[in-house]
């Protein structure tokens, strides 16, 4: 009886961690998402934009080639039956404080946005924001490769369809490709509108997030809102927002693979840091062997209770007290 409980104590065993089992995918990955740090995030973000910036300056404007596009999407669309950015143009255009407030949405809201929904995600799901910040990265990456091989004019800048360029012809500040802007920006970077892939990331994270239903509806509402400005003011096609969304996926698909789950699904909060999971481990190891020696002499103990109870071959019973030092004197057979 007491082999068997030694035996059971020395054998223990406990289930391998998923992380251990599968190292080699875990050092592959991202792993366990840590805690971020402020300035490093502020850094990189920066730094990551001006990045961006300056290679989707740096790509040729082709400007031949870039209408030749405009013209072919422009063609496409017709052929489908939904080439409605014209009229949507000159609706819009004919509302002045709407269309004005449209070219303020444009410029201003792309940023505003993005940069409140990662100051919420790290401040309320930090757990979570590396994950949703490397779908935000890799869309926007995916998007300069569109620059590059497809130059395309916006709609504004088109010959003979009589787009209006709505900055222009009110006089306000709302587009980097207008005014005293154009000279900074690349005209013909419009495929794909990342108004559309970070605005839409913006709708689906609040959206998948957010407890409070009213939030999820603004977050669906919020990319909704950017296509019809994007189109009122002549920036772009409907068929960029469509290339928005393409880069999207391929950013989500990204963090799927670096995360090895949807960005959704990772836990709300982080770990702990490694030295605070190493005390708690020795605590947990100590306060483990101290129970073990505690079972070890309980069940000696009981050993020795039961042993003290054990009958003899001739079917007397034995004292067994642990106390007794003096032998009981025999009593004489006679002989």
């Amino acid at each position: 009886m007491g082999e068997t409980t030694v035996k059971s104590l020395d054998d223990r065993t406990t289930p391998s961690s998923p992380i251990v089992a599968d190292g080699r995918l875990a050092r592959l990955r991202a792993g366990t998402p840590r805690r971020p740090t402020i300035w490093f995030e502020i850094l990189l973000i920066a730094v990551s934009y001006w990045t961006y910036s300056l290679i989707r300056n740096a790509v040729p404007e082709q400007k031949s080639q870039a209408l030749r596009n405009a013209d072919w999407i422009w063609r496409a669309e017709e052929s489908l039956g939904l080439a409605f950015e014209h009229a949507v143009n000159h609706a819009v255009n004919s509302v002045t404080w709407l269309i004005v407030s449209m070219n303020y949405y444009y410029a201003t809201l792309h940023f505003i946005v993005t940069i409140g929904v990662l100051v919420w995600l790290y401040r309320g799901h930090p757990g979570r924001y590396a994950a949703f910040r490397t779908v935000l990265f890799a869309t926007t990456g995916v998007a300069l490769v569109g620059y590059y091989l497809y130059p395309l004019a916006p709609p504004r800048l088109m010959n003979g369809q009589n787009f209006i360029d709505t900055v222009l012809v009110h006089q306000t500040w709302g587009s980097m490709a207008s005014g005293n802007l154009k000279h900074v920006s690349n005209q013909y970077a419009a495929m794909p509108s990342m108004h559309i892939g970070w605005s839409l990331w913006c709708g689906l994270t609040i959206f998948l997030l957010a407890k409070a239903p009213w939030a999820k509806i603004l977050g669906l509402l919020y990319p909704m809102a950017t296509l019809v400005v994007i189109v009122a003011t002549a920036n772009h096609f409907w068929l960029d927002a469509v290339g928005g969304m393409i880069c999207l996926a391929f950013g989500f698909l990204v963090s799927y693979f670096w995360y090895g789950s949807r960005p959704h699904h990772l836990p709300k909060l982080v770990e702990p840091a490694p030295g605070a999971v190493a005390r708690g481990g020795s605590s947990r190891a100590t306060a483990s062997g101290t129970g073990a020696a505690s079972g070890t002499g309980t069940a000696s103990t009981a050993t020795g209770t039961a042993s003290s109870g054990t009958r003899t071959a001739g079917g007397t019973e034995t004292a067994g007290s642990a106390d007794e030092t003096t032998e009981q004197p025999r009593v004489s057979s006679g002989r």
